[in-house]
C-alpha cells in the first residue's frame, strides 16, 4: 500500500504534466518514463515498456498508460487518481481554450498558434518513440526489428497491425 504523500505526488505530477502532453497523452512518454523509472522508481523499464504495450493494445485512449501507471503506485486509488489528475486538468484548459477561439475566429493568431503545435507534437511522439525503443529492446535483434518496423511503417501503406503481429510472432517465437 502506497502513503498518502505517494498518492499527493502521483496526482501533482500528472495534473502538471497532462498540460504539457501537446498532441495527447504519448507525447508526454519521455517524461512519464523519466518520473515513473528514473526520479520516483516506481517501475522498471521493463514494467513501463510492459505498460504502455498493454495501453496501446487496450481499447479507449491512449492515456490509459497513466492508469497503469497510477496503478503499480497505489491500487485501484492511485489508477483512478492518475487518471483524473491527467485527463482533469487539461479538459478544463480546452474548455476555456475553445471558447476563446469561438470569439476570435476572425483572427488570424488562432492558426498560427494551431500551425506552431504541429512540429511541437510531432517531435514529442519522436521523442517518446525513442524512449520506448531505449527502455524495451534489450538485445541486437530486438533494436534491428524495432529499426525495420518503423522503416515499414515509414517508407509501405502497410496496416500497421500486420508489423506488429509480425513483432510478436517473432517475439513468441524466442527470435527476440
Amino acid at each position: 500500500m502506497s502513503s498518502p504523500g505517494q498518492l499527493w505526488t502521483l496526482v501533482w505530477t500528472f495534473a502538471l504534466m497532462s498540460f504539457f502532453a501537446v498532441g495527447g497523452a504519448s507525447s508526454a512518454i519521455p517524461e512519464m518514463h523519466r518520473v515513473a523509472v528514473d526520479v520516483h522508481g516506481w517501475m522498471t523499464d521493463k514494467q513501463f515498456a510492459d505498460a504502455f504495450a498493454i495501453s496501446q493494445l487496450s481499447p479507449g485512449p491512449n492515456v490509459l498508460i497513466v492508469t497503469l501507471i497510477g496503478y503499480s503506485v497505489a491500487g485501484i486509488i492511485g489508477a483512478l487518481a492518475a487518471t483524473l489528475a491527467m485527463c482533469g486538468p487539461t479538459a478544463i484548459l480546452a474548455y476555456y481554450v475553445s471558447r476563446l477561439l469561438q470569439r476570435s475566429s476572425g483572427s488570424r493568431w488562432p492558426s498560427i498558434v494551431q500551425a506552431a503545435l504541429v512540429p511541437l507534437s510531432i517531435g514529442l511522439m519522436a521523442a517518446s518513440a525513442l524512449i520506448l525503443a531505449l527502455a524495451s529492446d534489450r538485445n541486437a535483434a530486438a533494436a534491428l526489428l524495432t529499426i525495420v518496423a518503423a522503416a515499414l511503417a515509414f517508407a509501405t501503406k502497410l496496416n500497421p497491425f500486420w508489423i506488429l503481429a509480425a513483432g510478436g510472432v517473432l517475439g513468441f517465437a524466442g527470435f527476440v
